[in-house]
């Protein structure tokens, strides 16, 4: 099964990295606190949810289903310092998003630019050249013109 990273391009899934993620939320938070046996239930879940989906997710989609899941269980405390978390390290990403997308560009491992259409060929410069364009204007747009509200609801496939 694959992921679709921040940055378009795929790898494979990984559910000890949610699990290293819940364990590092469940070590700094006070209240109520996880079994490592609760959290692999939770990774295991979420592993299972995104393959029943039958297609590559993304990182925002999976730590949703790891939200959900702490809630599930309870652990609202622990939900909540999750979410945290999650918005503290975007605000760290949205500094500066557009290096990451162009330098995957460069290097061919962005999928998303590999799956958009079939007629451009993304190694060869000129196409390259427009997909960088394209990703600038994208950051500006997401990060500048459009409301917030707008932006997280076409990266949810929403609209």
């Amino acid at each position: 099964m694959k992921i679709i990273k921040r940055n378009g391009s795929e790898a494979t899934f990984d559910s000890e990295k949610i699990v290293a993620a819940i364990t590092k939320a469940n070590n700094s938070e006070e209240g109520t606190r996880l079994s490592p046996e609760q959290i692999h239930d939770i990774a295991d879940y979420v592993e299972y949810k995104c393959n029943k989906i039958g297609r590559a997710v993304s990182v925002e989609e999976v730590q949703d289903m790891v939200e959900n899941q702490i809630m599930a269980t309870g652990a609202f405390d622990l939900a909540k310092h999750y979410v945290q978390y999650r918005y503290q390290r975007s605000l760290i990403r949205k500094s500066n998003t557009t290096d990451t997308r162009i330098l995957s560009l460069i290097e061919c491992n962005n999928e998303e630019v590999k799956q958009e259409n079939s007629n451009k060929n993304p190694t060869v410069n000129s196409v390259q050249r427009d997909y960088m364009a394209g990703e600038v204007s994208r950051d500006l747009t997401q990060r500048l013109l459009l409301p917030s509200d707008i932006v997280e609801a076409d990266q949810k496939g929403l609209i």
